[in-house]
Parts: C-alpha cells; sequence; structure tokens
C-alpha cells in the first residue's frame, strides 16, 4: 500500500510536469521540431493484475493518439509481460508479475523493452522497474529444530540457530526473531557484515537434566514489510550428559571461486572443525544448515571430511554467488556454524542470441542510401568482455550494419539498389563476442527488391531493314521488331506503335503504306507496293512500357520495295506501242522511212526506242525483227534497235517494205511490244510520193465513207423537213 501511495505520488508529480512539458512542446512545435528522451523509466509493484496501465508511453514519446495508426508503435523486445495499446498508446500490464520469479533474489529487478516507431524509423529503450511488494513470509527449512545440550555447559553459552529464508528483498526480507519467554534461555541476534541476521540460544541459568530433560520453545521470525510476515519454529531441546567442548571451525567464514561448467565432482572448498573433546563427544560431522533446495542441488558435503564438491552443473548466468551455512556436530550433539561464499566465475559459453525484425519484407529499388530495412538485437548471457558483442554482415551486397543503440543494430542500404542485377540479396548477420575464445551466431536474412519503372525498352537492332516485293497482298507481313523491358510486370511490358499521326508527323508519309500490332511488333502491309511508284520507304516505330511514367524507344525500319516484272516494254519511236501481257505482242503502226536504192550494206534506216518502267534484269531490253516484206534485206541490232540494210538494195526489191520489230525484256516471265516500220525504197521524196499516195488513198477510203454517208444522211433530212413545211404552206395558202 505505502509503494501504491508513493506511486500515485509519482504520478501526480507527472501530471504537473506534464503541463510544463505541454507547454515546452508546444513552443517546440512552432520551431518545428520534437524530440523524445532517449530512455524513459517506470516503476510498478509487482503482483499488479493484467491490464494495469505502466504509464502513457506514446506520450512520453512525444506521440498523438491520432499519429498512432501512422507511426505503428509497438514492442519489438521478446518480453511477454508488457504491451501497448494501440488505441491510447498507453504502456499496461499483459500478465502476471512475479518479481521473485523473474529476479530471483537480486536487489533490483528491471525490465528493459525496446519500442519501435515507423515513418520514420526510431527505436527508444523503455526500463520498467517491478518493486518488491511483501508477498512471502519467512520461512524455516524444518518445523522442528533439535538441539541436545548438556548438562555441564556454562551459563553464557551460544547455541547458533536456523536463520529463516524470505525471498523479497530490501525492508520486504530484513528478519527480527523472537523467542517465547523461558528463564533458562534468551535470545541474541548477531548481525554479519553482510547484513544477514543469525539467530544464537543464549544460555541464562545452568541446567539439571534430572530436574528438567527438555525444553519447548517457539522461535518467530518477522520481516519488515507492512503489514509484516512471520513465520515460526519449534525448538525442542533434550539436556544431555557432558559434552562441554563444541566444534570449533578453523574459519568463520569461507570463500572459494570456480568456474562455472566445472566437471560434476570437482572439489570446490573444505571447510575444518575441531572437537577438544575425546571419544565420540570429539568425533566431528559435516552437514548443510538450513539451506534452500536451489544449493543442495549443486552442492554437497562429505560428512567426515568436509569436502564441499558441486553435484550439479555451475551455471553462471543461472546464478553467481552462492551463501549457505555449513554445521560442524560433535557425537556429543554439540554444533557450530561457518558461513560459506562461493562465487562462479564466467566463462565464455554463451554465444551471442540474434534477434531481426523486418522493417520491410521489399524494397523499392530506388529506396536510397541509408534506407532502414530490418532492426537486429543482439543479447549475450555473459558477463565482461564474454558478453560484449559485435555485428558484422557477410555476403556480398549493398547493405550494410550500424549500431544503434545498446546491442541493437540496424541494417541499412549501403549503395544504390538495381532490381535488374539482383532481384534478392541473401545476407547473414555475424554476432561475435569478446571471449578468448569467441563464441559466435548467424542468422540468415533474404531481402525482396521491387520494381521501379527505370528501364526504357531497348529494340534489338536500332535499325531495321525489310525486303517486299511489290505486287504483294493487302494485310501481309512485312516484318517483326521487338524490344526488350528489363523491368518486371506492367513496367516490362511493351508496346508498338508508329511515331507520326498525333504523336508527330515524322512518318507521316510512310503511314499510310504500313501498320504496326501493338503486342508483337509485327508490321503489315496496308496496300500493294508499286516499285514504280515507291521504290523504299523508312518508319519509326516506337516501344513504350507500361510503367507510370512510361519510358519509350524508338526504331527506324526501312522498307525496301523488290521490282518484278510487271511492266512491258513500252516503245517511244516509231511509235508508242500498247503493252501486251506477258508473253504477248502488240501491234503499232508508225511513219515512213525512205531508203535510197543506192543504199549499201550497213545503211541506218532507223532505229527502235524503247523503255521499261522496271529496274534491273527487267528492263533490260533486246531487239529483234520478227516480220519483214524481205527478211533478208534488213536487220536490227540486238542491244541498240538500230535498223539497218543487211545487203545492198536491189532493183528487184519491193518499192514498199514492212517491218515488225520486236522488243522484249529480260524479267521472268519476259515481256514484250512490238513496233512496224515502213520503209520505201526511192531515190527521192517525188520518187516516193506515188507509193505513198496509194497508201493515203487506200487509208483515207473508210473515213471519207462514213463522212459522206452521214452528210448525204443530212441533206435527206433537210429536204424531206423542206418539203413537208412546203406542203404545209400550201394548204394554208389554198385554205
Amino acid at each position: 500500500r505505502r509503494g501504491l501511495v508513493k506511486m500515485e505520488r509519482r504520478h501526480g508529480q507527472r501530471r504537473s510536469m506534464g503541463a510544463q512539458a505541454v507547454l515546452l512542446c508546444a513552443w517546440l512545435l512552432c520551431w518545428g521540431c520534437r524530440a523524445a528522451p532517449e530512455r524513459l523509466r517506470y516503476a510498478i509493484p509487482e503482483e499488479t493484475g493484467s491490464g494495469t496501465v505502466v504509464g502513457p508511453l506514446a506520450r512520453d514519446l512525444g506521440l498523438s493518439p491520432a499519429h498512432l495508426p501512422a507511426r505503428q508503435l509497438r514492442i519489438s523486445s521478446e518480453k511477454h509481460y508488457f504491451a501497448v495499446s494501440a488505441d491510447t498508446g498507453h504502456l499496461y500490464v499483459s500478465e502476471r508479475l512475479d518479481r521473485e520469479e523473474m529476479c530471483g533474489d537480486s536487489a533490483s529487478c528491471t525490465v528493459s523493452l525496446e519500442v519501435v516507431v515507423q515513418n520514420p524509423l526510431n527505436v527508444f529503450h523503455v526500463d520498467v522497474d517491478i518493486q518488491d511488494i511483501n508477498d512471502n513470509s519467512p520461512v524455516f527449512s524444518e518445523a522442528t529444530l533439535d538441539l541436545e545440550i548438556g548438562e555441564l555447559i556454562l551459563p553464557g553459552a551460544r547455541f547458533p540457530l536456523e536463520m529463516a529464508q524470505d525471498p523479497d528483498v530490501g525492508s520486504n526480507s530484513l528478519l527480527s526473531y523472537q523467542l517465547t519467554e523461558n528463564p533458562s534461555f534468551r535470545l541474541e541476534v548477531k548481525e554479519s557484515p553482510d547484513g544477514s541476521r543469525q539467530p544464537e540460544l543464549v544460555l541464562e541459568a545452568a541446567l539439571d537434566r534430572e530436574k528438567q530433560s527438555s525444553f519447548q520453545m517457539v522461535l518467530t521470525a518477522v520481516d519488515g514489510g507492512s503489514p509484516p510476515r512471520s513465520g515460526t519454529v519449534q525448538i525442542h531441546i533434550n539436556v544431555t550428559d557432558a559434552n562441554d567442548n563444541a566444534p570449533v571451525f578453523s574459519k568463520s567464514a569461507y570463500e572459494a571461486r570456480v568456474r562455472e561448467n566445472v566437471p560434476t565432482g570437482s572439489l570446490v572448498l573444505q571447510v575444518r572443525a575441531t572437537d577438544a573433546d575425546a571419544g565420540s563427544n570429539g568425533r566431528v560431522s559435516y552437514s548443510f544448515s538450513n539451506v534452500p533446495d536451489a544449493v543442495l542441488a549443486v552442492f554437497s558435503i562429505d560428512s567426515d571430511s568436509g569436502d564441499i564438491r558441486n553435484v550439479g552443473m555451475l551455471d553462471f548466468e543461472l546464478r553467481n554467488k552462492y551463501t549457505f551455512l555449513v554445521e560442524a556436530r560433535d557425537g556429543g550433539a554439540l554444533s557450530s556454524h561457518c558461513k560459506v561464499h562461493v562465487d562462479i566465475m564466467d566463462e565464455n559459453d554463451n554465444a551471442p542470441e540474434i534477434t531481426t525484425f523486418l522493417v520491410v519484407d521489399t524494397v523499392p529499388e530506388d529506396s536510397p542510401p541509408g534506407t532502414v530495412v530490418a532492426l537486429v538485437n543482439v543479447h549475450d548471457a555473459d558477463s565482461g568482455d564474454n558478453g560484449k558483442v559485435w555485428c558484422e554482415l557477410e555476403g556480398e551486397s549493398p547493405l550494410s550494419i550500424v549500431a544503434s543503440s545498446g546491442s541493437s543494430y540496424k541494417v541499412v542500404t549501403a549503395s544504390a539498389l538495381d532490381r535488374e542485377r539482383a532481384s534478392e540479396h541473401n545476407v547473414t548477420v555475424v554476432a561475435s563476442d569478446r571471449g578468448s575464445p569467441s563464441l559466435s551466431s548467424r542468422t540468415a536474412l533474404s531481402l525482396s527488391v521491387s520494381d521501379v519503372n527505370d528501364n526504357a525498352p531497348v529494340f534489338e537492332e536500332a535499325a531495321y531493314n525489310a525486303y517486299v516485293s511489290e505486287n504483294n497482298a493487302a494485310g501481309a507481313v512485312v516484318l517483326r521488331v521487338r524490344a526488350r523491358d528489363a523491368d518486371a510486370g506492367a513496367n516490362g511490358r511493351v508496346s508498338y506503335w508508329l511515331v507520326g499521326g498525333s504523336a508527330g508527323e515524322a512518318a507521316a508519309a510512310a503511314a499510310p503504306y504500313v501498320s504496326v500490332e501493338a503486342r508483337s511488333g509485327t508490321l503489315y502491309a496496308q496496300r500493294s507496293f508499286d516499285y514504280e511508284q515507291c521504290r523504299e520507304f523508312a518508319v519509326e516505330v516506337r516501344a513504350q512500357d507500361g510503367g507510370s511514367p512510361a519510358r519509350s524507344s524508338t526504331a527506324t525500319v526501312r522498307v525496301f520495295v523488290l521490282d518484278l516484272n510487271d511492266n512491258a516494254p513500252h516503245v517511244l519511236w516509231p511509235t508508242a506501242a500498247t503493252p501486251g501481257s506477258p508473253g504477248s505482242s502488240s501491234v503499232v503502226s508508225g511513219p515512213f522511212e525512205v531508203v535510197p536504192r543506192s543504199a549499201e550494206a550497213g545503211y541506218l534506216v532507223s532505229k527502235v526506242v524503247a523503255v521499261d518502267a522496271d529496274s534491273g534484269r527487267n528492263a533490260w531490253l533486246s531487239y529483234e525483227l520478227v516480220q519483214a516484206t524481205e527478211p533478208a534485206l534488213f536487220r536490227v541490232a540486238l542491244q541498240s534497235g538500230e535498223v539497218r540494210t543487211a545487203r545492198a538494195v536491189s532493183e528487184r526489191d519491193a518499192a514498199r517494205q514492212r517491218l515488225v520489230v520486236a522488243v522484249k525484256d529480260h524479267g521472268q516471265p519476259a515481256l514484250s511490244a512490238t513496233a512496224t516500220l515502213h520503209v520505201v525504197l526511192a531515190e527521192s521524196l517525188q520518187e516516193a510520193l506515188p507509193a505513198l499516195s496509194e497508201r493515203a488513198a487506200g487509208a483515207e477510203s473508210p473515213s471519207d465513207l462514213q463522212f459522206y454517208l452521214v452528210l448525204a444522211l443530212a441533206l435527206l433530212c433537210a429536204l424531206f423537213v423542206l418539203s413537208v413545211a412546203l406542203a404545209v404552206a400550201a394548204r394554208v395558202r389554198r385554205a
């Protein structure tokens, strides 16, 4: 109750201080900064019920209730005694607190917690002092204490009694002793330098076994708690015949230092007591006096030699000091006690314990250096240098570990991350102590790197060339472009389109020729290509990923139209020829050429001139004389198309000659055209006129006849109309 009153006073002081702190925080907020204490400390009595509030943790850290969901206030320590309220931010008790169970006989009992807040990440240390309450009564090891006292013992003799044990600490374990009144005995308490109180029974008057052979008394041990608690033991004294010398130890207190983990059965120390009596009264036996079970589980004593050995494993981390009483008793039931102190020396037998807490399972690859990805807490149960620990990371990765506070470390990014090079980083946290030899522990830490859109699509080629034969079908595949994006998911999903139209006018001229499929990157012909109209064109294809913002790149596609033999030769001279279908010919008429009859062999008559719209072999032309009035009289040059006399002209040759020349290309299949050349053999133009007149008359008769027929029909119609008009006029006059 007194502890609770103190706590209420303490909370009242905190509330008064809290008002001042509010004003201070308001001033600090005006300057845009907030500070929280590096270490908080609370105190609470043991045996406090579950749900009891320990303290306003969020307020003491400078956090408002409205910010608690975003800051994610929580306890990262592996202690299950306390929890944090998600609504109020108060630190409260989550299970029963028993100081004796938690801290044993330690004078102080403190539970250290690590509190983590997010956004931004920070770690705070909180200490909760568990205050002792008087919840344990003093206890004697036996319900009855038997003593044998010789009748010849002189008054003033002292007989040490068993000390009671109280698990509480401080004033709650400070014992006082009371003895029921008896005229033959009184109680004295001897205080040791370590603060313990040894009750002793002092003989006040001489004993006479024949008058009274036994005594019954009650020894009461009372602690200093409020309210006090007590325990009792019955003392039974048997008066024996004379044994006037009690055993005497060589020391009143023995001390020993022994290393933990020594083999079972090792000698810890030897106590020695002597008795001046002879016979059985001088034979000394040794035993423990009122020692707790924890001591009996670890040590044993040889009743004859006084050798104290360990029967259980000594563990410095469980208990580093033992203090107990050893009793020496002679055959006449006289006894004496000595105190034994055994200090356990620490050895480096505990490897560090590593506790990891991942702040994030996945970190974006654009996270800046210094981003906290995990918290590491290291604890070594050893002490001194054996308990000093340092941490490092094993494995090549862009991560590093830095000390935070106390035994806490932060795993942070040391350099830029690149998911395309490594999508996951596996490192090993190694914690080593400074003992000799050093002990270490390892734990694996895995971190995934999430993708951001930091890579543009890359085409397999910077420029593509496609070759398409002309006269292709609309919708035919021209080419497939492909771009790869090293990113993942939507960031690496590539779509294609032509640059132009609404996005620009770079490919506006070429856009009607081709289209591109957005997903596959396949270019399709929009129309049939004509080599003679367009021999090549270029278009830019853009590849864009699905990221936000999107990234893109372009590639140039140059399309070359391949020529097919789809154009027949076109005769320019002597007249334009009408092209025929493949393998066919067309006939054209042309002007006359006059060749003197005195012409010799090789005389140039004329030259057939033709062109082909195709290219390459499809445009290579050859000339051939396919028909002539006198085949032996003329010849045609294969390559040039020149028409020359093959021999001298003779008088027997007809005056009018007709030549048909075929012009053929070298395509597959070949196309051709023909030209007709009329030649008149005459010395002069006057001599050639009769032949020309005959041909002109013969040539004009069809057209003239047609003209005359139309003219005659018109005249007949006019005469008919005139006759009708005259007849009507005559009738009118007659009437």
